[in-house]
């Protein structure tokens, strides 16, 4: 039997890799540094459980923003594998 080999587009695939990527670095700079601490006086006349909006993103939405940011980071990376061939 023969097994057949297909060409990968390895500079497509790296660049959308790369687009991903700082996009994802992009939006978790702009929520932790600019909502935590840019924008944190403007932020903080909103409130989310009694606490000001600036110290909740300080304090804990940049985490929980990153952590979703990896989720997704898996999901779209399973997607561009898929979509270039190169699944397990």
């Amino acid at each position: 039997m023969s097994e057949t080999h297909t060409k990968i587009d390895g500079k497509g695939y790296w660049r959308e890799v790369l687009r991903l990527t700082l996009a994802l670095l992009a939006i978790w700079f702009a929520v932790s540094y600019g909502a935590g601490i840019l924008f944190r006086d403007l932020l903080d006349n909103l409130s989310i459980g009694g606490a000001p909006l600036g110290f909740w993103f300080a304090q804990n939405g940049s985490i929980y923003v990153f952590v979703g940011l990896i989720f997704y980071y898996c999901r779209a990376m399973a997607r561009l594998e898929k979509k270039y061939g190169l699944e397990v």
